[in-house]
């Protein structure tokens, strides 16, 4: 959520109520200077009691206990204030703690409820959870609005809604398969940092779906997930690498890999077969590998 919201200096702070110029309080929030936000934001309400912007920060700083002791509850009371005005993220926010039931009870037809109104208003984040929402009830009608929901969320570069209308096209579902659109949407997925389409990305590239095989960039596409800690990544990187296809062949390297994607609990057989030969010092050296990889992220 903390991604989400460093946009709302941009997107937000809109209205007569707020003073034009510098967003102090967003900018504090953005370098981490949390206490200052918190005063700040709390010094504009008191000059304009309707500075939802401010409203939604500090919902925020409550929400995730940034300079404040976490609480939800708290933080729900701001996002009300700000929804009761019409703000869409503060409605957006509400809904998915609704539908996770943080601060407040579960409530899934309030935070159903919620969403439409953010989405109505042109909120892309609640495009994309009112999208999973209707996919969820496995109605066609309401998976075609998904599909719609999806697409304004994708337009909107929200990597989650990318990744999963990528998804949709390269599985058939709610539209005609077509993988060309579904490699298009996971490679702008992975432009805005979204590590599952990152690796379907990939997947496409080494099998030559959708997009030229190319198993030089599938490998090192896979190795960008899966140093962020991905263990699809980790485990594909490691075959790759054993059999040398698309980086040189590398045993140690491809046993490191492999030890990463296992100790996420993606245990693989064929790679226990194909490396069971390591002599002590190679497992030894892919263990330090391995290790230094997880304490580096």
């Amino acid at each position: 959520m903390r991604a989400w919201i460093l946009a709302l200096a941009s997107l937000a702070v809109a209205g007569p109520a707020v003073a034009a110029g510098p967003d102090i309080a967003y900018g504090a929030y953005q370098r981490g200077l949390y206490m200052t936000a918190l005063r700040e934001a709390t010094a504009r309400l008191e000059q304009s009691p309707g500075d939802t912007a401010a409203m939604v920060l500090l919902g925020e700083l409550f929400n995730q206990g940034l300079g404040v002791a976490a609480d939800p509850a708290k933080a729900v009371e701001w996002y009300r204030l700000a929804a009761r005005r019409g703000d869409a993220h503060a409605l957006s926010l509400l809904g998915t703690l609704a539908l996770e039931g943080r601060g407040m009870e579960k409530n899934p037809g309030q935070a159903k409820a919620w969403l439409e109104e953010a989405a109505a208003k042109g909120e892309p984040r609640a495009s994309y959870n009112l999208a999973l929402l209707l996919l969820s009830s496995g109605a066609e009608t309401d998976g075609l609005r998904a599909v719609d929901l999806l697409r304004k969320a994708a337009e909107a570069e929200i990597g989650d809604a990318q990744h999963a209308l990528g998804v949709l096209y390269l599985k058939g579902h709610g539209v005609s398969r077509d993988p060309v659109e579904a490699a298009r949407w996971f490679e702008r997925a992975t432009k805005n940092g979204n590590v599952a389409g990152e690796v379907e990305f990939a997947i496409l590239l080494f099998n030559g779906e959708g997009v030229p095989a190319n198993e030089a960039l599938a490998a090192r596409t896979f190795r960008r997930a899966a140093l962020k800690g991905n263990a699809i990544a980790q485990n594909r990187l490691a075959r790759l690498t054993f059999a040398g296809r698309g980086v040189p062949q590398n045993k140690v390297e491809a046993a490191a890999w492999h030890m990463m994607a296992a100790a996420q609990g993606l245990n693989d057989s064929w790679l226990d077969n194909a490396l069971k030969d390591l002599s002590a010092d190679e497992r030894s050296r892919a263990e330090r590998l391995a290790a230094e990889r997880a304490a580096a992220r």
